[in-house]
């Protein structure tokens, strides 16, 4: 009976490549054979179904004559095939299958290449995530703000070296200098030789002859450290900054990074609008007939705003560059609607003056 491989990989016939590859990707490695639980016959079967989907021409010709392709090969169990498939071609981690790479699947498994050489993951500590509250003025014009984080950090009295100042340095008896040892492993496809991080130097290649004092050789310490996050003007609510490598400290690995919600509280007046401000005027109606001089609140002050005779309700009045500040310090515009307020009462007087305004035709 004809395989389903969509089905096999949980994907369906609209996925993209990379959906189909981080699908296998993910059963791959569920299935692995050297995994504690693997499956060889499903991890098969999973290989079997990327190699054809995986493959754009074999993929078309699949999709075009369904369960009538043959393509990936005909008979029994033989010659190193299982199911119709042929392992054979990547027997021993020599190639990959047209059309892509298998030896960067197998990668992803052993932490290095196929036969002959691989590299060592590298170590990376523990990314931070923090939440800052901002005003709406310094979330519009950018500030620098300190926080005080209790972290893994460098040693301050090694630098990180893990050796007490002023000491002599050698060679790693382990690893030989190269800071990482290979190890090999056999798999069902053959040999595959693999790097970790020596534990012993923690990939530095060379071991202090006296460990520092402080961190007892490991080069980092937990302690509270001051950060100063400069927070760029015009910054959105619920944005994230990143700071590269000012996360969680690593022996002989990479700082992780430094994460930073921001949460802008709203203005009482204005909305932001990309770079611009918008905000309601009430007026009453003689000023809308008559105009007017009003003064306004801005983010940096008040100014005179003029209201031109005859305003309509609704009206949008533009004061220019009073707005929202740009990376080049260029701002935007505050955008104002009129609110033309009529009165809920009306004096005799009132009733006739407008009466005679009714007769002019206005």
């Amino acid at each position: 009976m004809a395989k389903d491989y969509y089905k096999i990989l949980g994907v369906d016939k609209n996925s993209s490549k990379d959906d189909v590859k981080k699908a296998f990707r993910n059963l791959a490695h569920k299935y692995h054979p050297d995994k504690k639980g693997g499956d060889e016959a499903k991890f098969k079967e999973v290989s079997e179904a990327y190699s054809v989907l995986g493959d754009d021409q074999k993929r078309t010709e699949y999709d075009r004559y369904g369960h009538a392709w043959a393509g990936a090969g005909q008979g029994g169990a033989q010659g190193g095939q299982a199911g119709g498939f042929d392992f054979s071609q990547f027997a021993g981690g020599a190639g990959g299958f047209e059309g892509f790479d298998f030896n960067e699947i197998i990668n992803d498994f052993f932490a290095g290449g196929g036969r002959g050489g691989g590299t060592a993951h590298a170590r990376r500590g523990r990314d931070i995530s923090i939440d800052i509250e901002l005003s709406f003025e310094d979330a519009a014009f950018g500030i620098e703000r300190s926080v005080l984080l209790n972290k893994t950090s460098p040693c301050d009295t090694c630098k990180g070296s893990g050796g007490a100042p002023d000491t002599k340095f050698a060679t790693c008896k382990t690893c030989n200098g190269r800071g990482k040892i290979k190890e090999v492993k056999g798999t069902f496809f053959g040999s595959f030789a693999t790097e970790r991080v020596c534990d012993i130097c923690t990939g530095q290649g060379k071991t202090p002859e006296k460990r520092c004092s402080t961190c007892h050789g490991a080069g980092i310490t937990r302690k509270e450290q001051e950060i100063k996050v400069k927070i760029p003007a015009g910054i959105d609510n619920g944005e994230m900054i990143r700071m590269t490598g000012m996360g969680e400290a690593i022996t002989g690995g990479q700082a992780g990074d430094l994460y930073i919600k921001i949460h802008v509280r709203p203005h009482a007046v204005f909305k932001k609008d990309g770079r611009n401000l918008i905000t309601n005027l009430n007026i009453k109606l003689s000023e809308a007939l008559l105009g007017a001089e009003k003064t306004i609140k801005t983010l940096d002050g008040d100014i005179k705003l003029k209201i031109p005779e005859h305003v309509a309700f609704g009206e949008v009045l533009r004061v220019r560059g009073r707005g929202i500040p740009d990376e080049r310090k260029q701002r935007g515009d505050i955008l104002i609607r009129v609110i033309i307020d009529l009165p809920k009462k009306l004096s005799k007087e009132s009733k006739k003056i407008i009466a005679e305004l009714q007769k002019e035709g206005l």
